[in-house]
């Protein structure tokens, strides 16, 4: 979940371009922006990131705020089948 920062809403304009920079750019870390949607209310957009391990993750989460256009606030998804399993694994 990503809000713009001062410097990143004054050029929304290249945003655009900013998120097929990072589209690349997470490719070659190993991860894949698998959607992003501008949404309404505390956050402005919400991005998907599928990556291949937590460390990964983390790398794609900085490498994209460190551009200073946006801050974020990053969430573990577990998928159904993860879910399963771990329900399953309960005392």
């Amino acid at each position: 979940m990503f809000r713009y920062t001062q410097p990143g809403i004054t050029t929304i304009k290249d945003s655009p371009g900013r998120i097929d920079a990072a589209r690349k750019a997470f490719r070659a870390l190993g991860a894949e922006l698998k959607a992003l949607c501008l949404v309404m209310g505390q956050y402005d957009f919400v991005a998907v990131v599928e990556a291949p391990d937590d460390i990964t993750a983390a790398k794609v989460s900085l490498a994209w705020g460190a551009q200073g256009n946006v801050s974020s606030e990053t969430l573990r998804a577990f998928t159904e089948e993860e879910f399963r399993s771990i329900v399953a694994a309960l005392p």
